[in-house]
């Protein structure tokens, strides 16, 4: 089912919960047990991340350098095979702009409509280690808006349209993309950044999801906003609850974002004493999902980070 109908059709908002695939090495059945905790609470949905691949060099005998593929994570797509041999929820494989050409980006979207995937999450990605912005690769994607149209545009065999039962003119994959609430990093200000999502959304977006944030008045300034610019579509909030005292200063690095002065004084005030900090940063995640759903927000997506303990406890609490 696609999100945007789970979206349309659900009386209540409900959870989903976003993993990273694993580094190589963990098995599959590790991986699905990981995942085990979550789905007592049913989420919608689980999306998988995407990773572009990266390069080394290494030097050779003859003292000249040579450059090597290095991919360390398992790719989103047989992640999202594997979730599907064992549970009965929808997968969302996020598809990045960074490392494929248009080509090999059409060619993921057949081997996801090859395993009855109907939603993806288009983001544009980050920029590879050592870049300061990102580069587009040749004969690729340069912005999230293009990689949105070229995934609404696709339309898939006969075969594949007859087993999604698609009508001729109905769009194959529902899309949903990123925001920031906060502004990405790269906007000039909030207003430029929004007019930059109304074009990933005017390029197809059925929904959007925001990046973590720990203000709620900054989420909803963030919806007025968008409302204001004329985008329509639903906003899910993104939510991450902090569990360690380095997050306070790795996140705001990590993702440009602001961590309220009254969280860090706790965190700070707890910070050689492990459990209390996972509790504080677990308690706070667990008031802003109570009032996100006091204040009716469709839906609440949680960033998991590999982690199951202080989710499936915010999950039991508010859902």
């Amino acid at each position: 089912m696609k999100v945007s109908e789970i979206l349309a059709n659900s009386t209540k908002p409900y959870p989903s919960i976003e993993i990273v695939p694993p580094l190589r090495g963990i098995t599959k059945n590790e991986l699905l047990d990981s995942i085990a905790p979550f789905m007592e609470f049913c989420p919608k949905y689980i999306n998988v991340t995407s990773h572009r691949d990266e390069f080394e060099y290494r030097q050779e005998a003859d003292g000249s350098f040579s450059r090597h593929l290095v991919r360390n994570r398992i790719n989103e797509t047989t992640v999202c095979a594997a979730i599907m041999s064992r549970y009965d929820v929808e997968v969302v494989p996020h598809l990045i702009c960074g490392g494929s050409t248009v080509e090999e980006i059409q060619s993921r979207l057949d081997n996801l409509a090859f395993l009855g995937i109907d939603n993806i999450v288009a983001l544009r990605g980050d920029s590879m280690s050592g870049e300061k912005r990102f580069t587009p690769t040749p004969g690729g994607y340069s912005y999230a808006s293009e990689l949105v149209e070229g995934i609404r545009s696709y339309q898939g065999s006969n075969a594949y349209r007859r087993s999604h039962g698609l009508e001729a003119d109905e769009r194959f994959f529902c899309i949903g993309v990123g925001a920031y609430p906060e502004k990405h990093f790269e906007a000039a200000n909030i207003e430029t950044d929004i007019l930059n999502l109304k074009r990933k959304v005017d390029a197809g977006a059925d929904y959007i999801i925001t990046q973590m944030f720990f203000d709620n008045r900054t989420y909803y300034d963030f919806v007025d906003k968008c409302r204001a610019a004329g985008i329509t579509v639903p906003i899910i909030p993104g939510l991450k609850p902090l569990s360690t005292a380095r997050q306070i200063s790795v996140l705001p690095e990590a993702f440009s974002l602001d961590i309220p002065l009254e969280l860090t004084q706790e965190i700070t005030k707890h910070k050689d004493n492990k459990d209390a900090v996972y509790q504080i940063g677990t308690q706070w995640c667990t008031m802003q999902c109570k009032d996100l759903l006091q204040h009716g927000v469709p839906a609440v997506h949680f960033y998991t980070m590999g982690k199951s303990r202080n989710i499936t406890d915010i999950l039991r609490e508010c859902f």
